[in-house]
Protein backbone atom coordinates (compact mmCIF):
# COMPACT_ATOMS: atom_id res chain seq x y z
CA UNK A 1 0.00 0.00 0.00
CA UNK A 2 1.67 3.36 -1.07
CA UNK A 3 1.64 5.96 1.92
CA UNK A 4 -1.00 8.25 0.04
CA UNK A 5 -3.51 4.81 0.25
CA UNK A 6 -2.73 4.76 3.79
CA UNK A 7 -3.45 8.48 4.56
CA UNK A 8 -6.29 7.75 2.72
CA UNK A 9 -7.55 4.52 4.64
CA UNK A 10 -6.66 5.99 8.17
CA UNK A 11 -8.59 9.64 7.39
CA UNK A 12 -11.81 7.26 6.30
CA UNK A 13 -11.34 4.81 8.97
CA UNK A 14 -10.91 7.51 12.18
CA UNK A 15 -13.71 9.68 9.88
CA UNK A 16 -16.28 6.76 10.60
CA UNK A 17 -16.21 7.74 14.11
CA UNK A 18 -18.35 11.19 14.16
CA UNK A 19 -17.14 12.21 17.93
CA UNK A 20 -14.16 13.71 18.26
CA UNK A 21 -13.81 12.24 21.52
CA UNK A 22 -14.28 8.81 20.79
CA UNK A 23 -12.42 9.09 17.99
CA UNK A 24 -9.18 9.98 19.47
CA UNK A 25 -10.64 7.28 22.37
CA UNK A 26 -10.17 4.68 19.62
CA UNK A 27 -6.78 5.69 19.20
CA UNK A 28 -5.73 5.40 22.38
CA UNK A 29 -7.39 1.84 22.63
CA UNK A 30 -5.37 0.62 19.82
CA UNK A 31 -2.22 2.02 21.72
CA UNK A 32 -3.26 -0.47 24.50
CA UNK A 33 -2.88 -3.36 22.09
CA UNK A 34 0.05 -2.85 20.38
CA UNK A 35 2.39 -5.07 22.01
CA UNK A 36 5.47 -3.50 24.65
CA UNK A 37 8.69 -2.88 23.57
CA UNK A 38 11.55 -5.41 25.24
CA UNK A 39 12.68 -3.68 28.36
CA UNK A 40 15.86 -3.77 26.60
CA UNK A 41 14.95 -1.40 24.43
CA UNK A 42 13.58 1.18 27.01
CA UNK A 43 17.41 2.85 26.73
CA UNK A 44 18.30 6.42 26.10
CA UNK A 45 18.87 5.78 22.69
CA UNK A 46 15.19 5.02 21.92
CA UNK A 47 14.47 7.61 23.99
CA UNK A 48 11.86 10.32 22.88
CA UNK A 49 13.01 13.70 24.83
CA UNK A 50 10.26 16.51 24.57
CA UNK A 51 7.54 15.59 25.98
CA UNK A 52 6.32 14.82 29.93
CA UNK A 53 5.64 10.87 29.36
CA UNK A 54 8.28 8.03 28.61
CA UNK A 55 8.16 7.18 25.25
CA UNK A 56 10.58 5.76 22.80
CA UNK A 57 11.04 4.94 19.34
CA UNK A 58 12.90 2.04 18.13
CA UNK A 59 13.70 2.48 14.27
CA UNK A 60 14.92 -0.16 11.33
CA UNK A 61 15.44 -0.41 7.78
CA UNK A 62 14.98 -3.48 5.99
CA UNK A 63 15.03 -3.82 2.25
CA UNK A 64 14.48 -0.51 1.76
CA UNK A 65 12.18 0.25 4.07
CA UNK A 66 11.68 1.98 7.06
CA UNK A 67 10.06 0.16 9.69
CA UNK A 68 8.90 2.01 13.69
CA UNK A 69 8.20 0.67 16.96
CA UNK A 70 7.42 2.46 20.43
CA UNK A 71 6.13 2.09 23.26
CA UNK A 72 4.97 5.18 26.11
CA UNK A 73 4.11 4.70 29.97
CA UNK A 74 1.25 7.11 28.95
CA UNK A 75 -1.95 5.29 27.37
CA UNK A 76 -2.09 8.65 25.08
CA UNK A 77 1.08 8.85 23.93
CA UNK A 78 1.66 5.18 22.94
CA UNK A 79 -1.71 5.52 20.89
CA UNK A 80 -0.50 8.53 18.94
CA UNK A 81 2.98 7.46 18.58
CA UNK A 82 1.47 3.76 17.56
CA UNK A 83 -0.55 5.75 14.79
CA UNK A 84 2.66 7.19 13.60
CA UNK A 85 4.84 3.91 13.43
CA UNK A 86 1.70 1.80 11.95
CA UNK A 87 1.81 4.80 9.19
CA UNK A 88 4.83 5.42 8.57
CA UNK A 89 6.14 1.82 8.59
CA UNK A 90 6.95 -0.07 5.70
CA UNK A 91 7.40 3.01 3.51
CA UNK A 92 10.23 4.17 1.62
CA UNK A 93 12.95 6.82 3.19
CA UNK A 94 11.45 9.45 0.85
CA UNK A 95 7.62 8.88 1.50
CA UNK A 96 8.54 9.03 5.01
CA UNK A 97 10.68 12.17 4.98
CA UNK A 98 8.13 14.17 2.47
CA UNK A 99 5.02 12.78 4.15
CA UNK A 100 4.22 15.23 7.05
CA UNK A 101 1.83 13.85 9.96
CA UNK A 102 0.03 17.32 9.60
CA UNK A 103 -3.42 15.67 8.28
CA UNK A 104 -4.17 14.22 11.64
CA UNK A 105 -5.57 17.93 12.67
CA UNK A 106 -8.14 16.87 9.86
CA UNK A 107 -9.80 14.33 11.65
CA UNK A 108 -9.16 15.61 15.37
CA UNK A 109 -6.35 14.07 17.22
CA UNK A 110 -3.61 16.83 17.70
CA UNK A 111 -6.78 19.03 18.94
CA UNK A 112 -7.08 16.68 22.21
CA UNK A 113 -3.51 16.90 22.65
CA UNK A 114 -1.82 18.90 25.41
CA UNK A 115 1.10 21.38 24.17
CA UNK A 116 2.99 19.22 25.80
CA UNK A 117 1.73 15.75 23.70
CA UNK A 118 1.49 17.84 20.78
CA UNK A 119 5.40 18.67 21.22
CA UNK A 120 5.88 15.12 21.89
CA UNK A 121 4.35 14.35 18.61
CA UNK A 122 6.32 16.64 16.74
CA UNK A 123 9.45 14.95 18.36
CA UNK A 124 8.58 11.26 17.20
CA UNK A 125 7.76 12.59 13.68
CA UNK A 126 11.64 14.66 13.58
CA UNK A 127 13.31 11.03 14.61
CA UNK A 128 11.08 9.48 12.39
CA UNK A 129 12.28 12.08 9.52
CA UNK A 130 15.16 11.87 10.13
CA UNK A 131 16.51 8.92 10.30
CA UNK A 132 14.36 7.45 7.28
CA UNK A 133 16.31 11.17 5.73
CA UNK A 134 19.88 9.25 6.87
CA UNK A 135 18.82 5.88 5.11
CA UNK A 136 18.24 7.32 1.88
CA UNK A 137 20.65 6.73 -1.01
Amino acid sequence: MTIEQKKQHLLATLSQISDSQRRFAHVVECGRRQPALEEALKTDQFRVEGCLARLWLVPSFREGRCHFRTDSDSAIMKGVAGLLCEFYSGQTPEEVVTTTPYFLADVGITQHLSPNRRNGLGRIWERMRDFAAAQRT
